[in-house]
């Protein structure tokens, strides 16, 4: 049985059984248009780097979504976006709007991979990433917003997004913390 420790409200995932074969790692808003739409937090960008890389040694699959509407220009990678960037390995999805599922192939290929439990952050934390846990949990995944890695466009709606993610017992998944994730994927065996 493997958990991340103090996720709340309830221990993520819900099956006890992590199993970094069946992670992805979701980065939402990973594209100039929401990395300038967000303030800098220093902080939270070297957690969410942190993240990613801890996700990529452990062997999870990495996603970084591109919210492009339709008949703006592709994006590139957020320069804003710290020191998180793409790897060889990692997919690269580009949405039609601020849900990562809406108009893009992120439910093929994370069902083609068989990924089924999530860990979401990244720029927009009410927007992007609150929209993508949505549609995620609609659709079965096993859902973990590692809030401390995730940047707000505006920080008094941190408390309400966590909050609205908690409610009725989880109704959109748990919430964690990067230090507590990087540990269960540090304790996973090596690959």
């Amino acid at each position: 049985m493997t958990h991340v420790a103090a996720t709340t409200p309830y221990a993520w995932p819900f099956d006890a059984e992590l199993d970094v074969d069946r992670l992805a790692i979701v980065v939402c808003g990973a594209d100039d248009h929401w990395g300038a739409r967000t303030p800098a937090d220093p902080s939270a960008s070297a957690r969410l780097a942190a993240l990613v890389q801890a996700g990529r040694d452990a062997g999870a699959l990495v996603v970084a979504i591109h919210h492009v509407p339709i008949g703006r220009p592709a994006p590139t990678l957020a320069a804003s976006a710290g020191p998180f960037a793409t790897e060889p390995g990692d997919l690269v999805v580009t949405a039609a709007g601020v849900d990562g599922f809406y108009g893009s192939s992120l439910d093929a290929e994370l069902r083609r991979r068989s990924r089924d439990q999530l860990l979401v952050a990244g720029h927009g934390f009410e927007a992007t990433v609150h929209s993508t846990l949505r549609r995620a949990n609609d659709r079965g995944y096993e859902c973990l917003v590692v809030a401390d890695a995730c940047l707000c466009l505006t920080d008094e709606l941190r408390a309400a997004s966590i909050s609205s993610i908690e409610m009725s017992g989880g109704i959109f998944g748990a919430v964690g913390a990067t230090e507590h994730v990087i540990a269960a994927l540090t304790a996973q065996p090596n690959r």
